[in-house]
């Protein structure tokens, strides 16, 4: 057996989570492979090793759960995110019978709406806050409306979406602090019912899913966990990067605005160039072998998303950020039975901010972006909008 190289990194330091980008270099360098001993994983680091692992559950599971911790694992265990084929597949058609491309058709429209009145009212503002009033805005909204939630728990949506994605990383103080208010999300979704939700969303349609049978008894509740736990912050992240990016590369907003077609290309590129996740766990299920060095059975693995990313091995410039690139095969939502589910609607919003911005907006003048450590997410907490300059 050939082992891995090794690396002394820790994916989960301050330093490293804000900006990945250069240590996700130094482990490329390394081999596709790298063990990390200070968080007991094995790295997936380049795209093509990253991609057949993701295809791969069969090697590859999540059914010990896609966490870097066991208490996180345990909890997760039997729903959609941490299973595999048979049980997955049942538990993923009840979650996303509702965000088809057929079925988020007619939602379209609505989006569009919201987005470009949004995005009109900053805009007649002349300076704003760009992560409140429009990356985390937006979001909340659309997935409060669709799902249905009501009342309070519209207003505790951020911070449990937040809590659920942070305690994924290790028992360090970050999940331990996040731990009450996940319990909280959890708490809500274990005792949850069709009453609590919004008559004609989609919340119900599942507790109907559930009362016909189409899913195992008690599977309701951990789907809208998942609607709401990756169906808010990671958008909010995306729709930040959107921003974000655009501000320091007018040029390209500027291509954008000649050739309003580019507005799809250039999502891929945002996602592809700041992965809204950093890390997603899988634990092998045998021994693999990956370009000639080894991965024993039952090591728990870490995807590196990013780093698949801004691969030269695969990406031409990688580190250059270009809207005319259209990387349609990126990393970032995933890859075969357990790619984001809810990447649709996802798409549907930031098409519709890129677009709205586009229309509108000439250039973003803007301040310091701050970036707040997050053990798996990685997104800009603010960004000051100090002026901006219209068509």
């Amino acid at each position: 057996m050939t082992h891995p190289p090794t690396s002394d990194l820790d994916l989960f330091s301050d330093e490293v989570l804000t900006d990945p980008y250069p240590s996700y270099a130094d482990l490329r360098a390394l081999g596709p492979v790298v063990h990390l001993p200070a968080n007991e994983v094995y790295a997936l680091t380049r795209y093509d090793a990253i991609r057949a692992a993701l295809g791969g559950w069969e090697t590859f599971s999540s059914a010990h759960g896609v966490g870097f911790n066991p208490t996180v694992n345990e909890a997760l265990m039997g729903t959609s995110l941490a299973s595999d084929p048979p049980q997955h597949t049942a538990l993923r058609a009840a979650l996303t019978e509702n965000l088809s491309p057929r079925a988020l058709r007619g939602l379209k429209s609505q989006i569009d709406a919201k987005a470009d009145a949004l995005v009109a009212d900053l805009v007649a503002s002349g300076s704003f806050e760009a992560i409140d009033a429009l990356a985390r805005a937006l979001p909340l909204e659309i997935v409060a409306d669709l799902v249905g939630f009501t009342g309070e728990v519209r207003g505790r949506m951020l911070a449990w979406g937040k809590a659920a994605n942070q305690v994924i990383g290790p028992l360090n103080q970050r999940t331990a602090e996040s731990f009450p208010i996940a319990g909280e999300l959890y708490q809500w979704c274990s005792t949850v019912s069709k009453a609590d939700l919004a008559e004609g969303s989609i919340g119900r349609g599942i507790f109907e899913a559930e009362e016909r049978g189409a899913i195992p008894p008690g599977a309701a509740g951990p789907i809208i966990h998942q609607y709401l736990a990756a169906g808010v912050e990671n958008t909010v992240s995306a729709i930040g990067n959107i921003v974000a990016l655009f501000a320091s590369h007018p040029d390209q907003l500027a291509l954008v605005r000649k050739d309003p077609s580019l507005v799809p290309a250039a999502f891929n590129e945002v996602l592809r160039f700041w992965a809204p996740i950093n890390a997603w766990g899988r634990e092998t299920t045998r021994d693999v072998e990956i370009e000639g060095v080894v991965i024993p059975a039952g090591a728990r693995v870490a995807i590196l998303f990013g780093s698949g990313n801004r691969d030269p091995l695969h990406y031409d410039d990688p580190d250059t950020f270009r809207v005319e690139r259209n990387p349609v095969d990126h990393l970032s939502l995933g890859y075969g039975v357990h790619g984001c589910a809810g990447q649709g609607l996802a798409r549907l919003e930031a098409h519709a901010v890129i677009d709205a911005l586009a229309r509108r907006v000439e250039r973003l003048v803007v301040g310091t972006p701050t970036r707040i450590p997050h053990n798996v997410t990685r997104s800009v907490h603010a960004l000051p909008v100090l002026e901006v300059v219209t068509a």
